[in-house]
C-alpha cells in the first residue's frame, strides 16, 4: 500500500510560531473546497484557520494551518471564506 506523500506548497517562512501567543490577532476561517495535489495536507469540507500573509495575498495564495499543524501557502481558489457566529469563534479561541 502506497503511503500518501505530502506535496509541499509555496512555503516561505512559517509565521504561526510568531503568532501563536498573540491572543488579540484577527482570526479568519475558510472551508476547503479543492485539494488537488494536496490530498495529504488538506481535507475537503474541513474548516481551517487562516493567517494573514502579505506575500500570499499578492500571489492569490492564503496561509492555512493544515493537517500537519504547520502553516503553508495554498491557492486561494481551494477555499471559501466563512464568517462564524461569535459563540463559535469564542469556543475556537479557547481551544487554540
Amino acid at each position: 500500500m502506497a503511503s500518501a506523500k505530502k506535496k509541499s506548497s509555496l512555503r516561505g517562512p512559517s509565521i504561526s510560531g510568531k503568532l501563536k501567543h498573540a491572543e488579540n490577532r484577527q482570526r479568519h476561517y475558510v472551508i476547503c473546497v479543492r485539494n488537488d495535489d494536496y490530498a495529504a495536507s488538506l481535507e475537503l469540507k474541513k474548516l481551517y484557520e487562516v493567517l494573514d500573509d502579505e506575500f500570499g495575498a499578492k500571489h492569490q495564495m492564503i496561509r492555512v494551518i493544515d493537517e500537519s499543524g504547520e502553516d503553508y501557502l495554498y491557492p486561494e481558489s481551494y477555499f471559501v471564506r466563512v464568517d462564524l457566529p461569535a459563540a463559535v469563534e469564542r469556543t475556537l479561541r479557547k481551544i487554540a
